[in-house]
């Protein structure tokens, strides 16, 4: 069994070296991927072993970029585009929702759309303006895009894998506070289905569903939670569209209490939604309204203010005991 301790970055590097091995149709697009093998060093070495037309170096110009490989898809291949940082996604955004989102629909179901988009997303890391966003919420509202986030190494890997091997547009959001958290990643176990939510941690009392980099917040709070006698359940979503709600509703069913944490702004964000759909689901069972933990509305603050801003410990468990309190 082919086990190793890996960086999340370092997963996903892996994963592209994968995909670039077993399908030379699978190409590469982003600026500064190859020479310099990304701001993160996310494609470190691809660029030296697979060449310049698999791993391409391009201008800055998302929107370009993302037309160049929606063309690409039209002609059989997979792009894989970069995008630098979350807040650089933008320009590129008409292309995305407008031709990407919709082509499979457009033409019948007879032209298919393989392009994956990675972008790394949210804060933590002390970065200036336009590179701590945390966009998924928007990319989640669009049919014809499937949104994903991973939050340990193993799913960095095999998500990406799934979602390179899809026939839909996949928006694939990596968390860059995380990708030097290191965790076992086994690349011979045949993965989850890529948009089923999963349960790291039993617990009977109170539910808390979280996504990419929440998710190790999330479980530090289980923890310290334990320690004052709550037990709690944390579920890994790793899917913001589709959303495993069956997952979800099966959890709450069985604690009566659901708290969604994500980093972005809590105002019509992922955890509204889920907040919405469990509480028609799940009305007489819960013991408690839903909450949600998560950014201000607001814009992003300078580094020295993100962490008042970032939603930590302090805050998940305070919305543990409102709920609890019930």
């Amino acid at each position: 069994m082919a086990v190793q301790k890996l960086p999340l970055a370092k997963a996903i590097n892996e994963s592209l070296r994968t995909a670039l091995e077993n399908d030379p149709k699978v190409v590469l697009m982003g600026e500064d991927i190859g020479k310099l093998g990304g701001v993160f060093r996310v494609t470190d070495g691809l660029q030296k072993d697979f060449g310049e037309e698999r791993v391409i170096d391009t201008p800055l110009a998302e929107s370009g970029i993302v037309g160049t490989a929606i063309g690409l898809a039209l002609r059989g291949y997979r792009p894989v585009v970069e995008i630098q940082f979350d807040g650089f996604v933008f320009p590129a955004y008409d292309q995305i929702v407008t031709q990407l989102a919709k082509m499979h629909a457009r033409s019948l179901g007879t032209v298919k759309m393989p392009v994956v988009i990675r972008i790394p997303y949210g804060g933590g890391i002390g970065a200036v303006e336009h590179h701590s966003e945390s966009p998924e919420a928007l990319f989640a509202h669009v049919a014809g895009l499937k949104v994903i986030s991973p939050s340990n190494s193993h799913d960095a890997y095999w998500m990406l894998q799934q979602a390179i091997q899809s026939d839909d547009p996949v928006i694939y959001f990596e968390p860059k506070r995380r990708y030097w958290d290191k965790s076992d990643v086994d690349t011979e176990t045949i993965p989850a289905p890529v948009h089923q939510a999963r349960t790291l941690r039993e617990g009977t009392d109170l539910t808390l569903v979280a996504y990419g980099p929440m998710v190790k917040v999330c479980l530090e709070a289980a923890a310290a939670a334990q320690e004052e006698g709550k037990s709690v359940e944390v579920l890994d979503l790793r899917s913001m569209s589709p959303i495993d709600f069956d997952s979800i509703q099966a959890s709450v069913e069985k604690t009566g209490r659901l708290v969604v944490v994500h980093e972005a702004p809590v105002f019509y964000g992922s955890g509204a939604e889920i907040a919405a759909r469990i509480t028609e689901r799940c009305f007489y069972h819960l013991e408690a309204p839903v909450l949600r933990v998560g950014g201000f509305h607001a814009p992003y603050p300078p580094a020295r203010l993100e962490e008042e801003y970032l939603p930590g410990l302090d805050r998940v468990l305070d919305a543990v005991d409102r709920s609890l309190a019930y």
